[in-house]
């Protein structure tokens, strides 16, 4: 029994990892300028804020339409017996919705999950989920894994400024971080599909410190992690940053990642941060 596994451009897996691992990826849209753009494909974050610091308005973001899933798991039938979708967060986007009412035409060949997740933490589940695919797991096999790690996995990311996400109305449960004190940095969760407070620094430095020790912590309390690395326009340096504070640290490294335009439109420049799962 063969799988391919179908996500979406908010895992930010490069279109060089989906090949890499057979990954087939639906892009969401970024409305803006006028017009709808296909994200990673026709708009990328460089492109986005350019626009906005030459004062275009705040885009907003749309996903795939039902019969933009149903094609591609019609062209991903042609080759295997079974497809797994695997997506963001129903609460942050209404994409898993698009790709559960294609999936209702193919009956029980294809199977769609909500990780409750975005960015990287959706990206991970996907690479896990592609990794056993080519293993040989089922379908069933594969779900009972990436329900275990999911119970478990962790996303955390700071941002420049909460208005990005207050604009766009996903910011969740950290409501209460807004006007806060000058230089105060957010720290940001996705928990149980929503963006939540995680608390609160003063300042970039005290902001890496954080997600340092965070993941320190993550890594001892579950003898050993999977780890990657995520950022926007301007958050590349913090990134570098936490990673030198991981010296010495024993993970397994899933590399750095870029924000895609889609969700860089919610997180805004200079976001960064950490996903986290167990092994």
């Amino acid at each position: 029994m063969t799988i391919a596994i179908v996500t979406d451009s908010t895992s930010d897996l490069n279109p060089e990892l989906c090949a890499q691992h057979g990954i087939f990826s639906v892009p969401l849209y970024v409305l803006f300028d006028g017009k709808m753009h296909k994200d990673g494909i026709e708009i990328t974050p460089p492109e986005l804020f350019a626009g906005l610091r030459a004062g275009k308005k705040t885009p907003s973001t749309s996903q795939p339409s039902p019969a933009e899933f149903a094609d591609v798991y019609s062209k991903a039938l042609e080759t295997v017996d079974q497809v797994l979708s695997i997506h963001i967060s129903g609460q942050l986007s209404g994409t898993v919705g698009s790709a559960r009412l294609a999936a209702q035409d193919f009956g029980e060949k294809v199977t769609v999950l909500d990780t409750g997740s975005v960015s990287m933490g959706l990206g991970m589940r996907v690479l896990r989920a592609a990794e056993l695919a080519q293993a040989g797991k089922t379908v069933p096999e594969i779900l009972a894994e990436l329900d275990r790690v999911g119970r478990e996995a962790d996303i955390r990311f700071t941002v420049d400024t909460l208005d990005f996400l207050k604009i766009n109305g996903r910011i969740g449960g950290a409501q209460a971080l807004l006007g806060g004190l000058l230089n105060i940095k957010p720290i940001l969760v996705v928990k149980k599909g929503r963006v939540e407070s995680g608390g609160r620094v003063r300042g970039h430095k005290k902001a890496v410190q954080d997600l340092v020790d965070y993941t320190r912590k993550y890594v001892e309390t579950h003898g050993g992690a999977r780890v990657a690395f995520l950022s926007t326009v301007g958050g590349e340096d913090y990134v570098q940053e936490v990673r030198a504070g991981l010296a010495g640290l024993r993970f397994t490294d899933l590399g750095d990642h870029g924000i895609g335009a889609v969700v860089a439109t919610h997180a805004g420049p200079g976001t960064m941060g950490v996903t986290l799962e167990p092994l």
